[in-house]
């Protein structure tokens, strides 16, 4: 019987003559891209996969032929993707991605007009004054106005809640990315420290009914079910909520909001820190209308939808693994009017300057077989 270190030398020949047949291969697809560019026919040859697939079947038998398909698939993926290189250059997105870094100043702004969803006092407005120094803030009554503001033109920049880390993410803005133009030029995540507010007067005893957005009241439950016969009304924003209670006139009437609503609004803290969870954060976007690059960016979001079957998101996350690229969120979310095909975010640490990086967004990008490639922006998170 051999003992380890034999069969390692013998591991490490056969891994060694493995390099030097990936290296062939790729050589072969050079030739097999030329060849195409002279006859002018496609990349992507389905047939001839299926063909090699089932003839590697035969040949490593029943009970390896999956991780025989696996390997071989990932070799086609490798081929194609070079060929894609030689055939059709760098994608538009990285062309993109140049100018943008190109032409975006050294400086993120200090003072731009920037719309957010609620009023005064919403966690949005908080975020937006941790982006900026100076906003000029628009409020809007729902995520889809920022959306729209921003596209249209009405301001510059829009900041939009997309997670929180005790109610998860805010899946309606996971929506509405689908569906508008916009880049994402900065992130910050904030302490949500919620409290529960009423008018002067007010006691805890008194309270019937409590209003805030569903995100909120699903963060505070713990708090809600210690009250008795209180019913729960969702609001559309915790700062409208807020505003809500102020003007009611009622005592029975409370919201769940910031601290800086109490101030805002005149209103009593009749409860303090009622989150479920201590640690409670919310991250935020802040949003342009046109891709904007600052030489801080170290995140990079990218959204695509991927073909329904076996192994398509498997294919993508090797990709990241390969070049040692961290994912720190995956997204997913039905496209709308095709059963069980979903669309994915990806949220990756990064710098857009990244040679490997670079070539991966291009390969995905180029390839047919991803439907709906946006790129959504390289930022820093602050």
């Amino acid at each position: 019987m051999r003992n380890i270190e034999e069969t390692r030398r013998e591991l490490d020949a056969i891994d060694d003559q493995i390099a030097e047949l990936y290296n062939r291969r790729l050589d072969l697809a050079r030739d097999v891209a030329d060849a195409k560019r002279a006859d002018g026919s496609p990349i992507s040859n389905p047939a001839r996969e299926r063909e090699i697939l089932a003839r590697i079947a035969k040949k490593v038998g029943p009970d390896r032929e999956d991780g025989a398909a696996l390997l071989f698939t990932t070799l086609f993926g490798l081929s194609k993707a070079l060929q894609r290189e030689l055939l059709i250059g760098e994608s538009d997105v990285t062309m993109a991605m140049d100018k943008a870094a190109a032409d975006t100043g050294s400086i993120f702004p200090s003072g731009e007009t920037v719309a957010c969803q609620g009023t005064e006092g919403a966690y949005s407005q908080i975020a937006a004054s941790r982006i900026f120094k100076f906003p000029v803030i628009l409020f809007f009554n729902g995520f889809e106005d920022v959306f729209n503001a921003v596209e249209k033109g009405m301001c510059r920049y829009g900041v939009l809640p997309i997670e929180n880390s005790t109610a998860g993410s805010v899946t309606s803005v996971y929506d509405q990315m689908a569906r508008h133009n916009f880049s994402i030029v900065r992130a910050t995540r904030i302490p949500v420290s919620h409290v529960l507010l009423a008018r002067k007067g007010a006691s805890l005893k008194s309270i019937r009914e409590v209003t805030s957005h569903p995100q909120a009241l699903q963060q505070c439950s713990a708090c809600l079910q210690s009250l008795k016969d209180v019913r729960q009304t969702p609001a559309i924003n915790t700062a409208v909520a807020a505003r809500m209670v102020a003007e009611s006139g009622r005592d029975d009437f409370a919201a769940i909001a910031s601290r800086e609503c109490a101030e805002v609004y005149g209103l009593d803290i009749l409860a303090e820190d009622i989150s479920n969870t201590p640690a409670n954060f919310t991250r935020f976007i802040c949003i342009s209308k046109n891709l904007e690059i600052y030489p801080d960016s170290r995140k990079i979001s990218i959204m695509m939808s991927l073909p329904h079957r076996p192994g398509s998101l498997g294919a993508i996350l090797a990709k990241f693994s390969a070049i040692g690229v961290n994912l720190t969120k995956l997204e997913s979310r039905p496209v709308p009017g095709r059963d069980f095909e979903f669309r994915f975010n990806f949220e990756f640490e990064a710098t857009p300057g990244n040679p490997k990086v670079r070539r991966l967004i291009s390969e995905l990008a180029l390839d047919p077989e991803i439907e709906h490639f946006t790129f959504l922006g390289a930022y820093a998170e602050i």
